[in-house]
């Protein structure tokens, strides 16, 4: 996927402006702020959970927002920031680094698509395309869809009508059905006594090639990170993802199936309708979930679980027998 940024800096800060108790012989300036997996020199990241330690054992940001129980599994490289509460203080840094990050402010670049030259591709009625959007050759885009500014859709995309896509890069031969919304904040705010502060989401989406998303789905953009979704995956009517959430490749996602954020999915899973799963969990590869379960811890690879909370099936089918003999 292209390396393409939706939101830009209010202006250059350094870590000090922030964190003024560092102590740091120099002016150090921040890059972005970045997933311990993802960040490079000079980021600014963060680690809240133990569940996320192999990838703080080898990040290579610069600075790192924390706590006292979890520095010690930071590099010596890099700074450690240490707080009580890691979230509320990187949604301040955010918050002063991307203000319009929190609210899904209205696109006012955007212009009729009969403004713009797009070669081979056919609008229906009504089409809105905001500033450096991108359609490839070949692509179908419905009636009275909005693609905001920076968009990129690949080559022999279908876009179907009253579709909404913000801060999402599409590959080549995506089908997306009528009404989905695609891009828009992810629920995340931190509770304060009187009054809830919003969590600024700078992150993606990132849908890769032949991905089929059927009518009515809701896909939210990354906090920090991305959310994602691998080639040729379908997605069936009414599917949420929440922010950051991680689908791999070749997997089959039943009707009004819900995904909390930060999950993660591998390839070639199959989930039954109505399906929930929890955030911050893996899901292995080649797994089978069946339609109500709701995944509460961890799944490994090949696997094939039901019910509420989700057990090996064998499990599931003792226990429902159990149950009828009572």
């Amino acid at each position: 996927m292209k390396d393409l940024t939706f939101f830009k800096k209010n202006k250059n800060y350094f870590i000090s402006d922030f964190f003024p108790n560092l102590n740091l012989k120099k002016k150090l300036k921040i890059n972005e702020i970045r997933p311990l997996n993802k960040s490079k020199k000079y980021d600014l990241t963060f680690f809240d959970s133990i569940k996320y330690k192999s990838f703080a054992n080898n990040t290579k940001a610069s600075y790192c927002i924390t706590n006292y129980k979890l520095e010690k599994f930071l590099p010596q490289t890099v700074k450690k920031i240490v707080v009580k509460n890691v979230l509320f203080e990187l949604a301040k840094v955010l918050k002063k680094l991307y203000p319009n990050a929190d609210v899904d402010y209205p696109d006012l670049t955007l212009k009729s698509s009969s403004k713009y030259n797009y070669k081979s591709v056919k609008f229906g009625n009504n089409v809105l395309i905001g500033k450096n959007a991108r359609i490839g050759k070949n692509s179908i885009i419905g009636t009275n869809t909005i693609i905001e500014h920076d968009v990129v859709i690949g080559n022999n995309c279908t876009i179907g009508s009253q579709v909404v896509l913000k801060n999402t890069i599409l590959g080549d031969n995506v089908v997306i059905q009528d009404g989905c919304k695609i891009g828009l904040k992810g629920f995340g705010f931190i509770p304060l006594k009187d009054k809830n502060l919003k969590f600024p989401h700078i992150g993606r989406v990132l849908i890769d090639d032949n991905v089929e998303i059927a009518s009515g789905c809701t896909i939210d953009r990354g906090s920090v990170d991305d959310t994602e979704i691998g080639k040729n995956t379908f997605l069936d009517n009414q599917v949420h993802l929440a922010h950051n959430v991680k689908i791999g490749s070749n997997c089959m996602i039943a009707g009004q199936v819900g995904f909390a954020g930060s999950s993660t999915i591998g390839n070639n899973v199959s989930i039954g309708g109505q399906a929930g799963i929890s955030g911050h969990l893996t899901v292995g590869n080649n797994v089978k979930i069946g339609g109500g379960s709701g995944v509460v811890k961890d799944i490994e690879d090949n696997q094939v679980v039901m019910g509420y909370p989700a057990v090996p099936f064998k499990n599931f089918i003792k226990n429902w027998k159990k149950n009828e003999r009572n």
